[in-house]
């Protein structure tokens, strides 16, 4: 059991999970990194909001580079998704269904899966800039253009009013069958922003995204943000007893662990802010802590 036992298993793969692996295997440890290949990070046009890359990079070009990175370091590698993960007196086991893994610790990397709106071509118009999903990492490049932010009636006109500071022409459309309230609409008087019906019908049409009413009104928007929530990858933790935030996310300590000792867990899987600066800042937190806690490794 001990030559099969891992120090570490990292589940997941995205720029927090191969940045966790990185470290690991430079400490020495005997890791595996358990992924499915749906890393979020995949979705990515053109990133300028990732530090290093100044002109910008592409989702996929970015994971490839962190997959370089963890290579050149001889971090093993299996294309898996983890569907169970137990306790045992020396740490857990991690399951695909066919394979058991061991380790004495574990790192969740498994991130989330955002909610979108049915818009048929969705892959292309996110490719394309047309629709958004992180108004923190890409509202500058919108910024001017003619924007609409989809959400839950009261939830949009925040988010709008953040998009305000890019762009004169803002769109509230309501998700929902929810009337604005009077304070929503106060605050939409105030920040300049426009309400809209929830649309019936979105559709891609030259570049654009155009939203139909009910009532046949239609709007064209040169960008669209979908703000309709997203599902925290955090089942393999609860399932452990770890303690989530009122959104299912995971609660961590500030060295990354979760509620569960020695379960470790980073990125947007984590209640923080999800930006890929802040889920490698969390893969080297939670990979050192990891390094700490586990026996010394002395050559």
């Amino acid at each position: 059991m001990s030559e099969n036992l891992l120090d570490c298993l990292v589940v997941g793969a995205g720029p927090a999970g191969l940045t966790a692996a990185t470290y690991l295997a430079r400490f020495r440890r005997h890791i595996l990194l358990a992924d499915a290949g749906a890393s979020r990070a995949r979705w990515i046009p053109a990133s300028h909001n990732c530090p290093g890359f100044p002109f910008g990079v592409a989702g996929n070009e970015l994971l490839a580079r962190f997959r370089l990175q963890a290579d050149t370091y001889g971090v093993p590698q299996v294309r898996t998704r983890i569907i169970r993960l137990e306790r045992f007196d020396g740490g857990f086991i991690a399951s695909d269904g066919a394979r058991h893994w061991q380790a004495r610790t574990v790192v969740l990397a498994t991130g989330v899966v955002d909610r979108l709106p049915a818009i048929e071509g969705l892959e292309q118009a996110i490719a394309n800039g047309t629709v958004r999903l992180c108004a923190v990492c890409d509202a500058y490049e919108a910024r001017d253009e003619v924007i609409g932010v989809l959400a839950p009636a009261q939830a949009a006109i925040g988010h709008a009013a953040f998009l305000r500071t890019f762009s004169r022409h803002v769109f509230a459309l309501a998700a929902d069958d929810s009337p604005w309230n009077e304070a929503a609409q106060q605050q939409a008087r105030d920040c300049g922003i426009q309400l809209w019906p929830g649309p019936q019908r979105l559709e891609l049409i030259d570049g654009a995204c155009l939203a139909r009413s009910a009532e046949g009104r239609r709007l064209r928007l040169d960008t669209l943000y979908p703000v309709l929530g997203a599902d925290a990858q955090s089942d393999l933790a609860a399932a452990l007893g770890a303690s989530l935030d009122h959104e299912g996310a995971l609660a961590v300590d500030d060295h990354l662990q979760t509620s569960v000792p020695g379960l470790y867990a980073i990125g947007d899987v984590v209640s923080a802010l999800n930006q890929i600066s802040v889920a490698v800042g969390h893969a080297a937190i939670a990979a050192t802590a990891v390094h700490r806690r586990l026996p010394e490794n002395y050559c």
